[in-house]
Formats: C-alpha cells, sequence, structure tokens
C-alpha cells in the first residue's frame, strides 16, 4: 500500500487516512483516524522533527535502542467499521514479534521507518473503493495542457 496521506472529511472535519492499493486495480483505502494520529501520519510524510520526541518517534527510537526493527504493518481486519493491524517486528537472534496496534499509529511508525503498510485481501474485498476515473482523466488532461503550454509559440496562431 502506499500513504497517499491524511484528509479532512467535511463537514465533520474528520480526518482520514488515505492508503492506496500499489497493484491494479489501486483501490483506495479510507480509514477514519484521531486528529494527534493524522497529525503524526502528517508529521513523518513531510519529514518535520519535533524538537523533542513524540510518542511515535520514542517508540522508533526505543525499538532501535533495543534491536529490533518493524519489518511490515499490515492491516488485517475490519470488524463493526473498526480496522485492525499488526506491527511485524523482527530482533535478536532472528526472533520476531507480532503487535497488535491500531492502523493510524502502524502507518505513523511504519512512515518513520520505512517499513512496508500492507493490507489484507479481505480488508481491501471489504473497505477498498474504485478510484474515481475522473481523477485519472484530469490528470492526463492536465499532462496534455502542461505539454501544451512549454511547447506553444506565437507562430502557432498565426494565419
Amino acid at each position: 500500500m502506499e500513504v497517499l496521506g491524511v484528509r479532512v472529511e467535511v463537514p465533520a472535519n474528520t480526518p482520514v487516512l488515505i492508503l492506496r492499493e500499489e497493484a491494479e486495480p489501486h483501490r483506495l483505502l479510507p480509514i477514519y483516524i484521531g486528529g494527534p494520529e493524522a497529525s503524526a501520519i502528517h508529521q513523518a510524510l513531510e519529514q518535520i522533527e519535533a524538537p523533542r520526541p513524540l510518542t511515535h518517534d520514542l517508540f522508533a527510537g526505543t525499538l532501535g535502542e533495543l534491536g529490533w526493527r518493524l519489518t511490515q504493518v499490515v492491516i488485517t481486519e475490519v470488524r463493526e467499521h473498526t480496522f485492525y493491524a499488526e506491527l511485524h517486528l523482527s530482533g535478536p537472534a532472528a526472533a520476531t514479534k507480532v503487535v497488535s496496534a491500531r492502523p493510524s499509529d502502524a502507518v505513523a511508525l511504519a512512515i518513520r521507518l520505512d517499513a512496508a503498510v500492507l493490507a489484507s485481501t479481505e480488508v481491501l474485498d471489504t473497505a477498498g473503493q474504485q478510484p474515481e476515473p475522473e481523477a485519472d482523466q484530469e490528470e492526463e488532461i492536465l499532462d496534455e495542457f502542461r505539454d501544451f503550454i512549454e511547447h506553444v509559440s506565437p507562430d502557432d496562431f498565426a494565419g
């Protein structure tokens, strides 16, 4: 999954984490999250460093100090509109651990630690949304327009 970012859904002003399937058909996976988690994800995506470690930074640093590595985050299921995730950790002497987490916290850590974010097929089948075709068409139109602007000359309008 690709982390596209955090959007605020209007009119409720509710933050939504937007993930996109990397392979076809590029389904979107919107997950409602809390404000502090939205801020943590945004700061990680923008590579904003706080003067003192915030909670996700502290946890990431602690993992490193203890010799553990976050290998991947997996969004495993949706139950009654609540998403569940797992942190997959590897440690000293080839030890592995799987820890339950909220998807928002898991993604905030994954971004900081450059770990893969995955979603189960069941989650994508249940909560995945097909991207709006207009968005792809709009981007194509904008690309064509940019190409036109870059290559247009006054002579093109003569006559």
